[in-house]
C-alpha cells in the first residue's frame, strides 16, 4: 500500500468518525438504541474509489474507534457487529463496482450491498444481542420485522443515495490532488 493510498484512507476515516459525531439520530422512537448515522458514506467513498480491501480495513478501524468513543457502552459488541454490518456491505459493492465502473455499476452495487447488509443483520441480531447483550431471544425476533430490518434498509438506502450523489465529485477531487503530485515529481522545473 503506496503513502498517497494510506492519506487518502486515513483522511476518509476521519471524515467518517466526524460525521459519527455531527449526525446521529433515532430513527425508530420504540428503539432509540438504534441510530442512523453517516459513518458508512466516507467508507463507501473509499470502497469505490480504492477497491473492496481498503473499504474492509476502513471499516474495521472506524468501527473501532466508535466502539472506544461514541458508542463506548455497545462495548466490542457493538464493534463486531458494524465490522459485520459494513463490512458486508462493503465487500458486496466493491466487489461489483470494481467489475462495472459505471452508474448502472453502481447503483446495483449499492443496492445489493444493502440488501446483504440487511440481511447480515438478522442473525447477527439473533446471535449477538441475544447472546452478548442479554436480550431475550423472543423480543430480539419480535422486532425483526417491524424494526430491525426497516432500520437497516433505511439506513443503507441514505447512505447509498448519499454516497452515489457525492462519489463523481469527491473522487474527481482526490484523483485531482494525486495527479497533481504526480506533475509535480516528474517536473523538471518544479523546485525541490
Amino acid at each position: 500500500m503506496n503513502v498517497r493510498k494510506m492519506v487518502t484512507m486515513a483522511m476518509l476515516a476521519a471524515v467518517s468518525v466526524l460525521l459519527m459525531y455531527l449526525v446521529r439520530f433515532p430513527i425508530f422512537p420504540a428503539a432509540p438504541f438504534l441510530e442512523y448515522d453517516m459513518a458508512d458514506v466516507p467508507i463507501l467513498i473509499g470502497t469505490f474509489l480504492l477497491g473492496p480491501v481498503c473499504g474492509l480495513i476502513l471499516t474495521v478501524v472506524v468501527s473501532v474507534i466508535q466502539a472506544m468513543t461514541v458508542s463506548a457502552s455497545s462495548t466490542w459488541i457493538g464493534a463486531v457487529m458494524h465490522i459485520f454490518a459494513t463490512g458486508s456491505f462493503v465487500i458486496v459493492a466493491g466487489c461489483i463496482y470494481h467489475k462495472v465502473r459505471t452508474r448502472i455499476g453502481a447503483v446495483l452495487s449499492l443496492v445489493l450491498g444493502s440488501l446483504v447488509m440487511t440481511l447480515a443483520m438478522i442473525p447477527l441480531n439473533l446471535i449477538f444481542t441475544v447472546r452478548f447483550l442479554g436480550a431475550p431471544r423472543e423480543v430480539v425476533v419480535a422486532m425483526l420485522v417491524p424494526t430491525i430490518i426497516p432500520f437497516n434498509l433505511i439506513k443503507a438506502a441514505i447512505n447509498s443515495v448519499i454516497t452515489f450523489s457525492v462519489y463523481k465529485t469527491v473522487a474527481k477531487v482526490l484523483r485531482l490532488q494525486i495527479v497533481e503530485k504526480k506533475n509535480q515529481e516528474t517536473s523538471p522545473t518544479y523546485p525541490a
